[in-house]
């Protein structure tokens, strides 16, 4: 009996060795599984309009009033306590975009039950893509409705979103007539309008990482 108390001791500061470790792997675990929040100063400068560039303050994406595939208004209040993804693009596009809008549908079928989830594309040529050209282009893209905005609105609100709120673009510009932007960009954006990540939508792994980030986020 003696020797079987000093065999149950003799293991007790191993156990405790272990149930440390374990504690430590979790929070090692749970602090990488965190996304980062991203600010003006956590940019490349250049993707910063210069009106904040070194602002260290805390950033939120800015309100935004837009005209959807069908007409609709939309703005923040739809998006709220929502995570969303947002890009830019033009329907004209016969580069990039066609593989953003492809990706981006994807996202869609992914998270398609999950109701925490929407994504909002903008135009960048909005002259161009007015409601009908929207529609048509929501239809082939097999856009769905209540998941997916895609919208125009004034091309100054629109580039002020890219470059002030979103820092999607490299390029400085004033929203004008011989204004033009085109970013890869897909955007992250979560429940408190602040920005989680920034990926190339265009690289299917870097989808595959966005798909885990929106996970993190969802859980």
């Amino acid at each position: 009996m003696t020797l079987l108390k000093k065999f149950g001791q003799s293991k007790l500061p191993v156990a405790f060795i272990a149930i440390g470790v374990l504690v430590v792997v979790y929070l090692i675990f749970q602090e990488n599984s965190e996304l980062p929040v991203f600010g003006p100063k956590d940019f490349n400068p250049e993707l910063v309009d210069v009106s904040l560039q070194n602002v260290e303050n805390h950033h939120i994406v800015a309100d935004f009033k837009l005209t959807n595939q069908n007409g609709e208004l939309i703005t923040q209040q739809d998006y709220d306590n929502k995570i969303y993804v947002t890009d830019f693009f033009f329907t004209r596009c016969p580069s990039i975009c066609p593989i953003m809008s492809n990706n981006m549908e994807k996202l869609q079928q992914v998270f398609l039950n999950n109701d925490d989830v929407m994504f909002l594309s903008m135009s960048v040529t909005p002259e161009m893509d007015s409601v009908p050209v929207l529609r048509k282009y929501a239809n082939n893209k097999g856009v769905i409705d209540s998941k997916w905005n895609i919208t125009t609105g004034d091309k100054k609100h629109i580039y002020n979103l890219a470059r002030k709120s979103y820092f999607a673009v490299v390029d400085q510009g004033d929203g004008g007539l011989q204004d033009f932007i085109h970013t890869p960009n897909f955007i992250l954006v979560d429940k408190t309008k602040q920005i989680r990540g920034v990926y190339d939508g265009t690289n299917n792994d870097e989808i595959l990482r966005l798909i885990d980030d929106i996970n993190i986020l969802s859980n």
